[in-house]
């Protein structure tokens, strides 16, 4: 009998505050690692469903999003924010979170300063939710 590889279970603690204060620490490398792999969760988990791709973080934030003077990098989240929305939505999950939180809570909250905070937190849940729910239902 053949035995199947291990499956290999999706991170459900990302947390906003630790990322800021790792991030710190590290002089913003750790913030890249964990969007980096919020990326790459996310092509596993919907890729197979919506038969989409998401560009990798880093070569958006280190090269596309630079020689574009940062319109590639909000276009970038908006699709990512809308994408991670669908696949909440398609996996019955009770929360909601698309591009509209991003345009509102991201940009527009700006104004109030916390805004930014506010959608950091809503954007690790979304994660965490989803692949909360990868892990459990594949």
């Amino acid at each position: 009998m053949q035995q199947q590889a291990p499956v290999k279970l999706l991170r459900t603690n990302r947390s906003l505050i630790k990322t800021i204060l790792l991030s710190i620490i590290t002089f913003g490398i750790y913030g890249l690692v964990v969007n980096y792999n919020c990326t790459e969760d996310l092509n596993t988990v919907a890729t197979r469903y919506d038969g989409k791709k998401t560009t990798n973080y880093l070569l958006m934030i280190l090269i596309l999003a630079p020689i574009t003077l940062g319109i590639y990098g909000i276009v970038w989240q908006h699709k990512f924010c809308n994408r991670l929305g669908a696949e909440l939505t398609r996996r019955n999950v009770n929360y909601k979170f698309g591009a509209g939180t991003f345009w509102g809570w991201g940009v527009l909250g700006a104004i109030i300063v916390i805004g930014p905070l506010v959608f950091g937190h809503k954007y690790y849940k979304a994660m965490n939710l989803m692949n909360g729910d990868f892990n459990v239902n594949g």
